[in-house]
């Protein structure tokens, strides 16, 4: 038998089936039992504990990382701002293969321009970062291209990564954590140290 209890979805589609379940559950009112339905029953029996219980393990947008500020090469002030970008929402799914737990992570927020804007695409740092303790499961640094052409109004955007992967965790101890970064790509460094031996 076959368990996926999450499936990797869009963005948009998480946040319509989330709001989709929420009017569901608020329309039960002079609804018949269903529970006595056979065809219920039979499908109850076929869902196991471990089903209902399947973890997928919340993301946090780390401390400090939902705004980035990008002055350039100028100093750091209010004049010389190109943009803000801001982080608004994080959202999640999860799909299980054999001892592998796969997330689909994303994103949604907006940039601002700032004095110094000009239109065209911007880059944001973006990292996804998986822990288990003090142990680095999955980290991922992104530079993700933004389109963002309106000089007097802020542009949203959609981030996602449909690619973190760890062993299927054995406890709900798992920090999943999103956010801007502009510190260096550890994961380049560490295959440039591999290459070297």
């Amino acid at each position: 038998m076959k368990s996926e209890t999450h499936k990797s979805l869009p963005f948009y589609q998480l946040c319509g089936m989330i709001f989709a379940v929420g009017l569901a559950g608020c329309s039960t009112s002079g609804a018949k039992d269903a529970s006595k339905d056979p065809a219920v029953q039979e499908a109850q029996a076929r869902i196991t504990a471990t089903e209902l219980t399947a973890y997928c393990p919340p993301v946090t947008i780390r401390e400090g990382t939902a705004i980035f500020n990008n002055y350039g090469k100028a100093p750091k002030a209010p004049e010389n701002l190109i943009y803000q970008a801001s982080i608004a929402d994080e959202t999640r799914s999860c799909q299980r293969n054999g001892g592998t737990l796969g997330m689909n992570v994303a994103i949604s927020g907006k940039v601002v321009p700032g004095p110094k804007f000009s239109p065209g695409t911007l880059t944001m740092p973006i990292r996804v970062a998986v822990m288990e303790g003090s142990n680095v499961l999955y980290s991922k640094l992104y530079r993700q291209p933004i389109s963002a052409t309106d000089t007097s109004a802020a542009s949203q955007f959609i981030f996602n990564d449909p690619n973190v992967s760890f062993p299927t965790p054995t406890a709900k101890d798992i920090q999943v954590f999103i956010g801007f970064d502009e510190g260096p790509d550890d994961s380049q460094a560490k295959t440039k140290t591999k290459k070297k031996k």
